[in-house]
């Protein structure tokens, strides 16, 4: 299946010079986004035999992450942005290009020594990926890879992760 062909293309969002890739349209598509779901698991099985939980960040991490998690028979833990979660946190602030965010996850979601896949829609210049990986290490878990739909090249951000295994399924 051609997925690009779902993937909207939006120019000079969220501001000029930037080409935004949407995949609303690949979600709402039946057969895209099962196709999308059963490819990214396939890939994640090969790569990540053993995966305890699938950790997904706001949003559409969680869209992605959460029937991946079903399909690998793993748990599913959100990251979310601050004020989110209304027990104890993990907290971590990083970099943006525009300014600074912070990632939180309960303290109590993980566990030291779970495997962890992380999975998000898109890998631009992965500051929120490499962020995610520094919650999930200083938690004492053992992070064993990175799963995305779509990674933009370019951007160089799979540079900027640890060094595990990455799981892509189109790139720009």
């Amino acid at each position: 299946m051609d997925l690009k062909s779902l993937i909207r293309e939006i120019p000079d969002f969220p501001k000029p010079g930037i080409l935004f890739r949407d995949i609303t349209t690949l979600l709402r598509d039946p057969d895209g986004l099962r196709y999308t779901i059963d490819s990214l698991t396939q890939k994640c099985k090969d790569t990540f035999p053993e995966v305890d939980y699938v950790v997904g960040m706001e949003s559409r991490g969680f869209i992605v992450g959460t029937p991946l998690a079903y399909q690998l028979k793993a748990g599913f833990i959100p990251v979310r942005k601050p004020g989110k979660l209304p027990a104890e946190v993990h907290s971590i602030e990083y970099q943006l290009e525009y300014g600074m965010d912070r990632l939180e996850v309960h303290k109590d979601a993980l566990q030291p020594g779970s495997r962890i896949l992380i999975v998000d829609d898109l890998i631009a210049t992965g500051g929120t990926a490499a962020a995610t990986a520094k919650l999930v290490q200083q938690a004492g878990c053992n992070l064993v890879g990175f799963g995305f739909i779509i990674e933009l090249r370019d951007l160089g951000g799979r540079g900027y992760l640890p060094d595990v295994p990455i799981v892509t399924l189109i790139e720009y």
